[in-house]
């Protein structure tokens, strides 16, 4: 166990030389993500467009944790701070404000990486501290969240809405990733219940997850929250992802 009173969290945009090592972490997302589109598109151009909302926790010369964060704007017609589709559209406004010179109204987290090694030691809320901070910079009084509950993937077939309202007997959520959102002073808004959707062939899920993909349905696929329906006949397969709005005033 390491302990994390040493560490250093910044914002990139204050140690810009080390942008370029956040990705010597190693990602925890399913293989199968790696191919969404949005996230294939957007996410790695987040730290070089937007360092100021992305933060960096060091420890002496070692990259420990990231977090990255984008601004948008929720003022447009058809836009708000917690859309259904979550993840995928926060990331696809913050882009399209920019290439406009839009003025954003709200910061929206989208993943919080940690090393291994640091586990369990309370980096995470730290983590989620200097992302609400990084914003509070940027004079934003929110910090939206589109959560990827950590142990939903175990229990695929029960709706999020029914997993989101398990709660402890001391009131806090069961899944331990929302339990520390709601713990760092967050407020579970809504279900965002097409966050993130990943599509391919049969032949593509078949590399991405190691399983046959050969009856139609839905499929349980490891690392997944929701089953991946599978289509034969038109030979391909659809993973719809949801995840839980959290809400953070920033202080």
């Amino acid at each position: 166990m390491t302990d994390t009173d040493d560490i250093c969290i910044t914002p990139v945009a204050e140690r810009p030389s080390l942008a370029a090592r956040l990705y010597e972490l190693a990602d925890t997302w399913p293989a199968f993500v790696a191919p969404e589109p949005v996230a294939n598109a957007l996410l790695g151009r987040v730290i070089e467009d937007f360092p100021e909302y992305c933060v960096v926790a060091t420890d002496g010369d070692r990259v420990v944790a990231r977090g990255l964060a984008v601004p948008f704007s929720a003022a447009l017609d058809g836009r708000e701070e917690a859309p259904d589709q979550g993840w995928d559209r926060v990331l696809v406004w913050a882009f399209d404000d920019r290439r406009h010179g839009r003025a954003p109204t709200v910061a929206s987290a989208l993943e919080i990486t940690v090393d291994t090694g640091y586990l369990g030691r309370g980096l995470s809320y730290r983590m989620l501290a200097a992302l609400r901070d990084a914003a509070g910079r940027q004079g934003h009084d929110v910090l939206m969240a589109p959560v990827r509950p950590t142990a939903k993937h175990r229990e695929p077939r029960v709706p999020m809405a029914e997993y989101v309202r398990r709660r402890r007997p001391d009131g806090l959520p069961e899944d331990p990733w929302l339990r520390v959102h709601v713990k760092a002073g967050g407020t579970i808004e809504k279900i965002a219940p097409a966050s993130m959707t990943v599509s391919g062939s049969l032949a593509q899920w078949r590399q991405w997850t190691g399983l046959p993909f050969d009856r139609d349905g839905d499929i349980e696929v490891p690392g997944a929250l929701t089953p991946v329906h599978c289509d034969t006949a038109h030979d391909h397969a659809v993973y719809v992802e949801p995840n839980v709005w959290v809400r953070h005033a920033v202080r």
